[in-house]
This record gives structure tokens, sequence and C-alpha cells, in this order.
């Protein structure tokens, strides 16, 4: 049998495959968290509330749709929290003496993370909200 040509053909030496390219970027990707998790507090917070509520989650049983709900508002928390971890750290390394710009910019993504937080808690209300009262005596 001939070597395969075209798009099915081996990527040229020294260049990795599609594959193996993505597979390194998930793998940068999970490094990214992992160093943002173990020198991030408020990001160990986030955790500590994720898995609070994956629990509560399951003890009531939730449907599919409330589940859908709940899992975009803890992935934008953290996203906006992994993102804010990126503008400190870079404003940190361009601007390490203080520079009102760099505060701004600073105090800005810290404001993404606080109306993120806010959705969800709103979020979390509305779902887990009507369970629990169920359970308050009357």
């Amino acid at each position: 049998m001939s070597e395969p040509t075209g798009p099915a053909a081996l990527p040229p030496a020294g260049r990795p495959g599609l594959l193996r390219r993505r597979v390194a970027s998930f793998g940068h990707a999970l490094r990214g968290v992992g160093s943002a998790l173990r020198s991030e507090v408020h990001l160990q917070l986030h955790a500590v509330a994720t898995a609070v509520v994956l629990g509560v989650g399951l003890y009531f049983q939730l449907r599919p749709t409330e589940w859908a709900l709940v899992a975009l508002a803890v992935a934008g928390v953290w996203a906006a929290e992994l993102f804010n971890t990126a503008i400190e750290t870079l404003t940190n390394l361009l601007s390490p003496g203080y520079h009102p710009l760099a505060g701004r910019a600073k105090d800005v993504a810290a404001g993404a993370v606080l109306l993120a937080a806010l959705g969800a808690l709103a979020v979390g209300s509305c779902v887990f909200g009507p369970k629990i009262w169920a359970l308050l005596p009357r």
C-alpha cells in the first residue's frame, strides 16, 4: 500500500499533529487552573462553594435545566476569577510599582468577578430558594 497523501497525510516532521496540539493545550489550561487554585484564596473559596452547591444539588435532585443553570453560574464565576487572576498577574508584571491605570485595571477585573458572583447568587436563589423554603417549618 502507498503512503496516504492530502489531508490524511502525516504532519511535517517537527510539527506536532492536531490531536497532540489539542491535548497539549488542554494540559496548559489545566496547569493554569491548578496554579491559580493553589495561589488564589478567592478561587479556593469558589472551589469550596462549588463543592457545596454540587452536594446541595444532589440532595435536592435538581432537574437537568436546573443543573444547566447552576453549571453556567459556577462556570461564569470561575471564568471571571481566572480572568481576574490573569489580569492581575500581567498588571503586576508590567507595572510592579503603583500606577493609577494598573489599579483601575485590577479594580475593573475584580468588579467582573463581583458581578459574576452576584449573578450566581441570583441563580442559586431561584434554583435552591424554593426547595429550601419548602423544608422550613410553618
